[in-house]
């Protein structure tokens, strides 16, 4: 990586050689028999609207995410302890859509957590304001935030889809 490229980016990579779960790997199996397809995401890059060692000191300070010397942040799936042994989800919203919402920004990145109930109290104690949650839902516990520079995060305990994790 170019010192250039150093200094113009903020890299959290989010995993490596990571499984996107499919419902529907049957039917896609059969459509695309014998086609090249995306396996998971290797690594979520974005620019810092500042300098992004600021940044990416935030997100160490505030979520844990502790970056290498070279810049990145390696999040190892074996490292994840969550019931679901692991999953990525993508997805593209509609341009009208307010789940990004307040920010402006075009992305928001979820990022899993293994105790979001502790998580929230470390980041309200911190003076870190909870935009919304926590929401138990079937696959999970969210809560959101925004970072410094107006990024909408997603925060996720994951958890078996089950109805009674609902509340």
């Amino acid at each position: 990586m170019s010192s250039i490229t150093k200094a113009m980016c903020v890299v959290f990579v989010v995993t490596i050689a990571c499984t996107v779960v499919d419902r529907n790997a049957t039917a896609d199996e059969e459509e695309g028999a014998g086609m090249a397809k995306v396996t998971g995401i290797g690594g979520v890059f974005f620019l810092s609207r500042g300098k992004g060692k600021d940044l990416s000191a935030w997100y160490e300070k505030h979520l844990g995410i502790r970056t290498e010397e070279y810049g990145a942040a390696i999040l190892r799936w074996e490292d994840d302890t969550a019931e679901d042994k692991g999953v990525t989800v993508w997805a593209v919203a509609d341009r009208d859509s307010d789940w990004f919402g307040p920010s402006e920004s075009l992305f928001m990145i979820n990022y899993r957590v293994n105790d979001l109930e502790a998580m929230v109290e470390q980041l309200t104690a911190e003076g870190i304001d909870i935009q919304k949650g926590p929401e138990y839902h079937e696959n999970g516990v969210f809560a959101w935030i925004m970072d410094p520079e107006g990024n909408k995060i997603e925060l996720w305990e994951p958890k078996i889809w089950d109805d009674k994790n609902k509340r």
